[in-house]
């Protein structure tokens, strides 16, 4: 019965995005595709509750790279980049933004996460010209499954699976499978694997 009535509420939410998904439509072909989803998201954030996040999994599911049915985004939550993934059970807490990341099962993020394109978005090697004008590069990053992603943290490296990120982290390497990191930047500071003791 709960299956049947969330099968319903996800058709429903599909319907009442329609127009929204129409307006992406048409802004993709003059704007582009990551330009229109930021608009977009930024008009489909401000829908509060469980109706917010249904509305917004039924756009994103069409509209992103990749967006599975159980993920849950949350107010206030703007995407930037259309190559972004959300995969199964995946949480995204309040007032997120995110580029180019792909977010695997089961991973949580808390309220305002930051996941930049990777750490070079703007290039800057040219004194010479202002910053904004400087091609940057994007790449994807990766939160690996069953991750925590705490409150505040800035993600610019790969997370590894079942690893935690501190709140208020900055992560500018990457994070192997299994760590507790936090700091800026972050670094690992224990292994949430069981040690083993040698005899």
């Amino acid at each position: 019965m709960r299956d049947a009535a969330k099968a319903l509420l996800h058709g429903l939410a599909t319907v009442v995005v329609s127009p929204a998904l129409l307006s992406y439509a048409v802004k993709r072909l003059v704007i582009g595709p990551d330009r229109a989803l930021e608009g977009s998201t930024q008009a489909l954030a401000t829908i509060p509750g469980l109706p917010g996040v249904y509305l917004r999994r039924a756009f994103l599911a069409r509209t992103l790279a990749g967006c599975d049915r159980s993920a849950s985004v949350h107010f206030g939550t703007i995407f930037s980049q259309a190559g972004a993934r959300l995969d199964a059970n995946v949480y995204v807490g309040p007032n997120c933004h995110l580029g180019l990341v792909h977010i695997e099962r089961d991973a949580l993020l808390a309220s305002g996460v930051h996941v930049p394109s990777g750490s070079e978005t703007h290039g800057t090697a040219d004194l010479d010209r202002p910053i904004r004008e400087q091609e940057g590069r994007r790449r994807l990053v990766h939160i690996g499954e069953g991750a925590w992603i705490g409150s505040a943290a800035i993600v610019m490296a790969d997370v590894g699976r079942h690893s935690v990120i501190g709140a208020g982290s900055v992560v500018t390497k990457p994070i192997p499978d299994f760590s507790v990191a936090a700091g800026v930047p972050a670094r690992v500071i224990q292994s949430r694997q069981p040690q083993t003791i040698e005899t």
